[in-house]
């Protein structure tokens, strides 16, 4: 009686198969002409996320709250000299001894300051030398508020392992780069780098983290155990 049963399910799913060859496909043009007229616009997008802030005040206060519920620490400031003070003291505190970075005007500057030996990205670097420095500075192409995230590409963050091998990744940020949430965020990608985008595009949504053992919350898991971004 079993194998029975069982035949006759393998019949009645090959009669459905046979049944569906027998219907005519819809011909590819008219596929890519109902794609196109259904492709989601960017409204289509901000009716289902997040609300953001109607002004650059609201905005700051939504991704100082976002990044905080995330675990990263985000410090804001009047001005470059102060947010190269908290470096400092983020590097004594954590007692750091070498640090990774990347060519640009803010993360030089910012090394300048520290006194430290740096693995320089982009004059080449084996991982075994970025692995063992204790954080990462990078700058960024965009602030969400939306969600509290980080938006780097290969080219504004020093490449692909700058952000992910050392266990801190810091972030160095000016106000206008704060946008107001996705949507935003990738149309400026577009603006910036539209038919020559870079090989990775990440949007960094707090530290490292998993949550697969019983559920508990363990940072560090993928990548840097700590985000600090700091902002003036």
């Amino acid at each position: 009686m079993v194998e029975e049963s069982r035949m006759s399910e393998r019949n009645e799913i090959f009669n459905r198969i046979q049944q569906a060859l027998t219907r005519p496909g819809r011909r590819p043009e008219h596929a890519a002409a109902h794609h196109l007229a259904h492709r989601p616009q960017p409204d289509d997008f901000r009716r289902v996320l997040p609300a953001v802030g109607r002004n650059f005040a609201e905005n700051l206060a939504l991704f100082q709250r976002n990044a905080a519920d995330l675990k990263a620490d985000f410090f804001l400031f009047d001005n470059e000299r102060q947010a190269h003070e908290k470096l400092n003291e983020i590097k004594l505190a954590d007692r750091w001894q070498k640090v990774g970075s990347h060519h640009g005007r803010l993360t030089q500057s910012a090394c300048a300051t520290m006194n430290l030996p740096v693995c320089q990205v982009d004059k080449g670097y084996s991982a075994d030398d970025l692995e063992s420095c204790d954080a990462g500075l990078t700058e960024c192409d965009a602030l969400v508020a939306q969600t509290g995230s980080v938006l780097v590409t290969s080219r504004s963050a020093g490449g692909r392992a700058l952000s992910v091998l050392p266990p801190h990744h810091v972030v160095l940020a000016r106000r206008e780069q704060l946008v107001p949430g996705l949507p935003d965020a990738f149309a400026l990608l577009k603006q910036r780098y539209s038919g020559q985008y870079p090989s990775m595009i990440s949007i960094v949504t707090g530290p490292s983290r998993t949550g697969d053992i019983e559920r508990i919350l363990v940072l560090g898991a993928h990548g840097p155990k700590k985000l600090t971004i700091l902002c003036w």
